[in-house]
This record gives C-alpha cells, structure tokens and sequence, in this order.
C-alpha cells in the first residue's frame, strides 16, 4: 500500500516512526501519526492542523499531559551525575544520533530477531491496531475522492474517522471538533486543485 503513498505521506509515516522512537520505542501510534502530521513538510494536512491552531509544539505539550514525558536511555540520575564530571548527557545522545542514526541507541533486546544481523533495518515501524486502521481509513478516503494516491490530507482525514485515539483526543481536548476539521481539509483541497 506505501507504494501509493504521496511523498509527503511516505515522509509524514517516517516522521512518526521517529516521534514513536523519541517516545519510547513503542509501536507508532495516532498520536504519533498526529504530530507528523503537524510538520510543516506534512503539506496540506500541516495548514489545515495550522489554521485549526495546532502545531507540533502543543501537540508535544498535550502528548506530555496525557501520557508522559519521553522515555530516555539514561534517567535523570544518570544526568545529574555525568554533568557533575562536565559531561551534557543531551549533547552526546544527539551526537551519537548524529553520528549513527536514530536507532544507535536501541539495546538488542528492542531490535528484532530478523533484524539483529543486518546493519539496516528497512521495517517502517509496528502500527498499533489504531494507527493500522488510519492508514486503511486514509487508503478509503482517497478511494472516496477517486484520487489515485494517498497524500498527508488523507491521512489525516482517517485520523479523523478512526475517532477514538489518543490523537483524536488531543484534537478534543484542543477545542477542535473533528467534522470541523474535515470540513476544512476537504475545503482546502478544493481550493488547492
């Protein structure tokens, strides 16, 4: 089905993988998906969660009220300690990010058994059964529209008919009613063709 991705849908589904990655390492999520979906690279999905004023930074505030702060490799003891030697714990996670990707730090016991002898892992990442269902409900949209691929607008708009993830509660929580949301995804495509 990712063949039929636009590339702003192929990117928008990276870009979750990372977010669920900088969560925790869990499956990738609506939540995920949602803020995704907020990056300016997003598209039409990003101005229309704009213009409803939602953007990655409230988004992250609200995932942060409702499930947590990010888990991290190393606590903040562990923190505390190293900056007592003169060492910033941020700066050399991101430099080992830097260096050797986003899943240098992942321990044997997170990486699959098929994957533990390949360099690379070109898996796009576990879905939960929610986020699964968005990208099925994106695949319909796009069938409804009679467009011939699945672009971040329709991911977004099976976000929106999924209806009960944490993404969708976010989207409540934030004071935007989700046919409201619709309406202005189909309107900007209009104005957008």
């Amino acid at each position: 089905m990712f063949e039929r991705f636009t590339n702003d849908a192929r990117e928008t589904v990276v870009r979750a993988r990372r977010e669920a990655m900088e969560f925790g390492r869990e499956p990738i999520g609506t939540h995920h998906l949602l803020l995704a979906l907020a990056s300016p690279e997003a598209g039409l999905a990003h101005e229309v969660l704009r213009g409803a004023g939602l953007d990655e930074r409230r988004i992250r505030a609200e995932l942060v009220r409702l499930a947590g702060a990010p888990k991290r490799p190393l606590g903040a003891e562990d923190a505390a300690a190293l900056r007592t030697i003169g060492i910033d714990l941020d700066s050399v996670l991101s430099r080992i990010e830097e260096s050797f990707g986003t899943d240098a730090l992942r321990t044997i016991g997170d990486v699959p058994p098929e994957e533990t002898l390949r360099r690379r892992s070109h898996r796009v990442g576990r879905f939960t059964p929610r986020a699964r269902k968005v990208v099925e409900l994106a695949l319909r949209e796009a069938i409804r529209l009679r467009d011939r691929q699945i672009g971040s607008e329709h991911l977004l708009l099976g976000l929106i008919r999924e209806g009960d993830g944490l993404a969708c509660r976010i989207l409540v929580d934030s004071g935007i009613q989700p046919g409201d949301l619709r309406t202005a995804v189909l309107a900007r495509r209009e104005r957008a063709a």
